[in-house]
C-alpha cells in the first residue's frame, strides 16, 4: 500500500469517527425531546419518589420501607460507613463500575475509563446510597406514584443486581465510596455509550409507567421532563 491510499484511508476512517460522533450527539439532544407519556393506572398516588442527579450519575430514589418492600433487608445499613439506621430513602443507580468506583465527578475522568465504559469492555454496577431525608431542587424531582406503579419499579431494580448463589445482592469490597452512606453492589448487564447510567433510570420510570424520554443518554433528557 502506497503512502498515498495509507493517508486516505486514516482521513476516511477519521471521517467516519467524527461522523458518528456528530450523529451521536445530535440523536442525544434531539431523542430526550420525545416524550413517552404516563400511563396513569387510576390508582391513588401516595408513594413519594425521587429522581437524583449528581451531575454524572442519576438514581432513582425511593423509601426505605414501607409494606412493599424493605430495602434494608437487601441493601444492609452494616454495609454502609455510618451504620446507621435511620434513614428514611435509598437512592439506587446503575452504571459502568469503573466510572463509579473511579469518576465521581467529571473532573476525576480518566480516558482510559470512558473508553471501556463506551465501547462496552466493563463490568456494571449499582450504586446505594441513603438518606435522611430529600429535597426538592434543580437537582432532585419528586414524583407520587401508585402502589402498583411502585411494584412494577422495584421489580426493574431488583433485576439489574447480580445475586450468588443464595440470591443476596453481591456487595463489592471498596473504598471508592462517596460518603457514610453509600455502597457498591455488582450488577447484570454491560454499560455503553448507547446505554448509559441516564438510560436506564429513564428506562426505569418507562417501568413505572411515568413519563421520560423516548431515550436519552443524559441525566438532561430525564429532568427536561419534570420542569
Amino acid at each position: 500500500m502506497t503512502v498515498k491510499k495509507m493517508i486516505l484511508l486514516i482521513l476516511k476512517a477519521l471521517g467516519i469517527l467524527v461522523g458518528i460522533i456528530i450523529l451521536y450527539a445530535a440523536l442525544g439532544y434531539l431523542l430526550p425531546f420525545i416524550e413517552v407519556p404516563a400511563k396513569d393506572d387510576g390508582h391513588k398516588k401516595e408513594i413519594p419518589v425521587f429522581i437524583y442527579t449528581n451531575g454524572v450519575h442519576t438514581d432513582i430514589v425511593m423509601p426505605v420501607k414501607n409494606d412493599i418492600q424493605d430495602w434494608s433487608v437487601k441493601i444492609p445499613f452494616t454495609n454502609v460507613k455510618s451504620r446507621k439506621t435511620d434513614y428514611s430513602y435509598v437512592g439506587i443507580g446503575w452504571g459502568d463500575k469503573g466510572f463509579y468506583l473511579d469518576t465521581p465527578t467529571w473532573a476525576d475522568l480518566k480516558f482510559s475509563t470512558a473508553f471501556k465504559a463506551a465501547f462496552w469492555l466493563s463490568k456494571s454496577a449499582m450504586h446505594c446510597t441513603y438518606y435522611r431525608t430529600m429535597k426538592e431542587g434543580d437537582d432532585c424531582k419528586m414524583i407520587m406514584i401508585s402502589r402498583n406503579e411502585y411494584k412494577k419499579l422495584v421489580e426493574f431494580v431488583e433485576k439489574k443486581f447480580d445475586r450468588d448463589a443464595k440470591g443476596h445482592f453481591m456487595l463489592i469490597p471498596t473504598n471508592a465510596v462517596y460518603g457514610d452512606n453509600d455502597a457498591f453492589y455488582d450488577a447484570k448487564g454491560t454499560y455503553s455509550f448507547l446505554y448509559t447510567c441516564n438510560t436506564w433510570t429513564n428506562d426505569a420510570l418507562k417501568a413505572a409507567c411515568q413519563k421520560a424520554a423516548f431515550w436519552t443518554p443524559t441525566d438532561y433528557g430525564i429532568f427536561l421532563h419534570y420542569k
